[in-house]
């Protein structure tokens, strides 16, 4: 049985001196960072709080950016018997204001000045003064890891976070994933990742996203150090890959392409870089070819999972030697300890080569969504986590992703799903970025429209728009080519966790349409 308290407690066993965390000018060696650990928490207990002292199973809430205290926050709050918040920076005020209610978070700590949310909660801390002051007062204490600090009888199904969902499809969901979940993550962590002790992690990512963390805990029980970076920016990426000597990061794939074409056009020295690491959401061939071409002395991993799943379920390990091959398509087999079926409407489990809903099981799978139990009872079925995705497995096991169900475009009867048809678009050398949605349409119910980014304004759209789709028809079906193409100078729409906003997309096309926008 283990809980956050046993990395943080083999952290000041084996490698207490060794770097942990560095920010900016700050870098903090393990012994000084679990010693941050324990009087934040400490400080927590000793704060008077109108409803008094706060008690285990307790939530407090963090809404900050990227930076050493975030990680000693995710890494103190849970091994202190309460559970971690973390608010979606991105969100509006009304979506945070919704979380902040819907999990009854009594304590925030966060670097806004003023918070619009300090109402909700009854003490607000303030990054970086309040939380110093209160680090401060705690004091120096003789046993690092002390029982009134951090209770001995901890279990490792106790809560120990409560992740809200990014919204991409609707209201959010708070994610309840307990200390089993989040070291059932970190154990497979060392699988794929092959973490130690001389690995130098880059946290860019942000961290109220699973995939910002999802090397944390693993982090603190091998000894790697952490270099964090407050917002992600490719300049600053490629600059701390070269100055830190980074080894391992992990990256969504709109990150992914911004640094790989930095890089293009200012070469960094990046030879420490052994494993790039990508997920969150799908990524086109075409970008994986240039990432691999451009770090080429690097390792490119696809990961695969969901909050639901702490985060990770699969990895392809090498993706880079296997793009021209079947499997590079695929998103890799599971995780040690993790379990993948393919699931009929009712459950049941369909053979190799046969498409339906993504099941996925093991000690990663959360205990469920917070205070809604017809959504848990919808989402975990016979042991199984329904993610709502539709692929396909092999016989050796590897997981294909075909779509998101509600990504899916229904035209005219046939299926198409829309990452076929991005990867098709996105093959084409002026593309930059590119989402397919399906919008009304009178004769087929929905039409294919794919909405383009270009790296470089066209001096005619009309007969790019037109070479864009003669492009696509060289590689896909003519059902799945997009009836119209929407060429844009703007950014696509991300969450916070950088993955494209399909549905604020969706929206202008269905306003006034009974078909729900999901």
């Amino acid at each position: 049985m283990h809980t956050f308290q046993d990395p943080l407690r083999r952290a000041i066993t084996t490698h207490g001196d060794a770097e942990a965390l560095v920010c900016g000018d700050v870098r903090h060696d393990y012994d000084t960072t679990v010693d941050r650990c324990r009087r934040l928490a400490a400080g927590l207990l000793a704060l008077d709080l109108p409803g008094g002292p706060l008690r285990r199973g307790d939530r407090v809430a963090i809404i900050a950016a990227n930076c050493h205290r975030y990680i000693e926050t995710y890494l103190a709050i849970p091994a202190a018997g309460f559970v971690l918040v973390p608010l979606n920076s991105r969100h509006t005020d009304h979506e945070l204001r919704y979380a902040a209610e819907d999990s009854a978070a009594r304590v925030l700590v966060t670097d806004r000045v003023p918070s619009p949310l300090d109402d909700e909660f009854e003490w607000v801390i303030r990054i970086p003064d309040d939380y110093e002051a209160l680090l401060d007062a705690a004091g120096p204490s003789d046993d690092p890891l002390p029982a009134d600090v951090f209770p001995d009888d901890l279990a490792e199904t106790d809560l120990a976070g409560l992740f809200y969902t990014g919204g991409t499809t609707g209201a959010a969901k708070g994610v309840m994933l307990t200390h089993r979940n989040l070291l059932a993550n970190a154990w497979s962590t060392f699988t794929w990742s092959e973490l130690g002790p001389d690995d130098r992690y880059l946290v860019v990512s942000p961290l109220f996203h699973a995939a910002g963390t999802v090397a944390v805990l693993a982090s603190v029980w091998m000894g790697s150090a952490e270099v964090i970076l407050p917002a992600f920016d490719p300049t600053a990426v490629l600059d701390l890959f070269e100055r830190e000597r980074i080894t391992i990061t992990l990256l969504v794939p709109t990150m992914l392409a911004a640094t790989t074409d930095e890089q293009i056009r200012t070469p960094r020295d990046v030879s420490s870089l052994r494993m790039l690491t990508h997920g969150a959401s799908p990524a086109t061939l075409a970008l994986l070819r240039r990432a691999a071409d451009t770090f080429a002395d690097a390792e490119l991993l696809h990961l695969y999972g969901a909050t639901e799943t702490s985060p990770v379920a699969t990895a392809l390990r090498h993706e880079e030697r296997l793009l021209d091959t079947p499997v590079g398509k695929s998103c890799g087999a599971p995780v040690i300890g993790v379990d993948i079926a393919i699931l009929d409407p009712e459950g049941g489990r369909l053979p190799a080569g046969e498409i339906g809903e993504v099941g996925i099981r093991g000690a990663n799978v959360m205990q469920g969504y917070w205070n809604k139990p017809e959504a848990t009872a919808a989402a975990l079925t016979d042991g199984w986590y329904r993610s709502g995705d539709v692929g396909r497995v092999d016989d050796h096991g590897h997981l294909f992703l075909v779509d998101r169900s509600k990504d899916m475009i229904v035209s005219g009867g046939e299926n198409v799903y829309s990452t076929e048809v991005e990867d098709a678009l996105a093959s084409h050398p002026l593309v930059a970025e590119v989402a397919v949605i399906g919008v009304p349409d009178e004769r087929w119910g929905e039409a294919v429209h794919a909405v383009v980014v270009l790296r470089e304004p066209a001096t005619d759209p009309d007969a790019l728009a037109a070479e864009l789709l003669a492009h696509a028809r060289e590689t896909i079906a003519g059902y799945k080519v997009p009836k119209q193409i929407e060429i844009t100078s703007d950014p696509l729409p991300k969450s916070g966790a950088g993955k494209i906003l399909k549905r604020t997309l969706r929206e202008p096309h269905w306003d006034g349409h009974d078909t729900a926008i999901v």
